[in-house]
This record gives structure tokens, C-alpha cells and sequence, in this order.
């Protein structure tokens, strides 16, 4: 049986991944830093709830100590991110506006909170006969993209997102060369519409989700280190 964790799991490509890794046989452990909205989650999607806060140490060392008395873990989805520079009214807050304490609050989920929960985990994942590490990434992570007129992504304004991204890929270069274990790898799930863009993007989660799916299901033999999206390798 595979054990995955799925944090930010209670919504969005998180809940339909949850969905979908279980109806494939995974058990699944959602994360959530609501408790209650965890709970519901996991109803729904057959998953079992687990509060965890990715940017509480505190939070993440009792998920960590949970799920290794429910029998260890053998799949981290690092799933759990934030855009507070997409506002409400669809507006991005670009570089004229982006503030040290906007580029803080970005990173404290999407990069620090995603190697607070690989640390945390690492030993389960090390005991697993087969390893693997997803990090949810994005396309705006990618310099050749956002440098290249006319390729997905050169006309977004924002900093913050973006850039927390990107080091979430060379966090995952760098601890795929450290563990080569592991097998670890961010992922491009593509411009999803959920409530991190005021479900504005034009993909549905299932679509969203498949690329995650799919490589939180690779074997001993797959890829690690990479960028991929559900069209294959990514550039970085």
C-alpha cells in the first residue's frame, strides 16, 4: 500500500489530487490547517485528515509523528502555496508595487513551508522502499518562459509568486542531488482555475491535477530532478 501525503490538500488541485490518488489505491493522508475543513475533505475524497500548517514547526512535527504511527510514508506532495500579489479584482501586484514584506509572506508557504515539511519527513520517506517527492511548481517558475515573448507567462507582472516558485526548483534540484534515493521532482500543474487566482485560470482541477497524479505514481527508475508538466519537461 502507498502512503502519500497531500499538503493544502482541502481544496482546489490539492483536494482533486487527494481524490484522484485515492481512488487509484493511495492512502491518503490530507493535510490541512484547518482542522474541520480537513475533516470534510477527507470525507469526500475517502483521504485521512490530518492537521498540518506548513508554516507552524510545531504543526508540522505532529503531522511528521502522525502519520509515522499510521505506518510511515512513501509519496510527499508539497502542494500547499499562496498568491496574495493576485488580488480580488483580478489585478496583479507587479514590481512597482511588490513589497519585501509581500515577497515574506509568499515564501513563508511556498518555499520555507515546503522545506519545513521535507525535513520533517525525510526520515519516513527514507524507510519507503520507494520515494518519491512532488513539489508543486509552476510554469512562472521557468526564466526561459518569462524572458521569451509570446511564451506562456512573459506578460505576467508579479514578482513574489513567481519567484518563490523558482526556488522551490532549485530546492528541488538540490535536494534530489543530495537524496538520490528519492525520487523528487516539481511540477507544472498549469493555469488551473482555483481560488490562489480567483478562479480565473482556464483549466479545471482534474485537468490541473494530472501532472502531479502521475508523478507522485513513478517508480524507483523515474526521473528525479526535473520540471514537468503534463506535456513532458519543462524548461527551467
Amino acid at each position: 500500500m502507498t502512503r502519500t501525503l497531500i499538503t493544502g490538500a482541502n481544496k482546489g488541485i490539492g483536494l482533486e489530487t487527494a481524490r484522484q490518488l485515492s481512488a487509484a489505491g493511495h492512502t491518503v493522508f490530507l493535510g490541512s490547517r484547518d482542522r474541520e475543513l480537513g475533516r470534510h475533505a477527507a470525507e469526500v475524497t475517502g483521504a485521512q485528515a490530518v492537521q498540518l500548517d506548513v508554516t507552524d514547526a510545531t504543526s508540522v512535527t505532529a503531522a511528521a509523528q502522525l502519520v509515522g504511527a499510521r505506518g510511515g510514508l512513501d509519496v510527499l506532495v508539497n502542494n500547499a502555496g499562496i498568491a496574495p500579489e493576485f488580488g480580488a479584482d483580478g489585478e496583479v501586484t507587479g514590481a512597482a508595487g511588490v513589497t519585501a514584506e509581500l515577497m515574506e509572506r509568499t515564501f513563508s508557504t511556498n518555499v520555507f513551508g515546503a522545506v519545513r515539511v521535507l525535513h520533517a519527513f525525510l526520515p519516513l520517506l527514507t524507510r519507503s522502499e520507494s520515494p518519491v517527492v512532488v513539489n508543486v511548481s509552476s510554469g512562472l517558475a521557468s526564466l526561459r518562459r518569462v524572458t521569451t515573448p509570446d511564451e506562456p507567462g512573459y506578460a505576467y507582472p508579479g514578482v513574489a509568486y513567481p519567484a518563490s516558485k523558482t526556488a522551490l526548483n532549485i530546492v528541488t534540484v538540490q535536494f534530489a542531488k543530495a537524496f538520490p534515493n528519492l525520487r523528487i521532482n516539481a511540477v507544472e500543474p498549469g493555469f488551473t482555475a482555483t481560488d490562489l487566482n480567483g478562479e480565473t485560470g482556464h483549466q479545471t482541477v482534474e485537468q490541473g491535477a494530472q501532472i502531479i497524479v502521475q508523478m507522485a505514481q513513478i517508480g524507483p527508475d523515474g526521473p528525479t530532478g526535473g520540471f514537468f508538466s503534463a506535456a513532458g519537461a519543462m524548461p527551467w
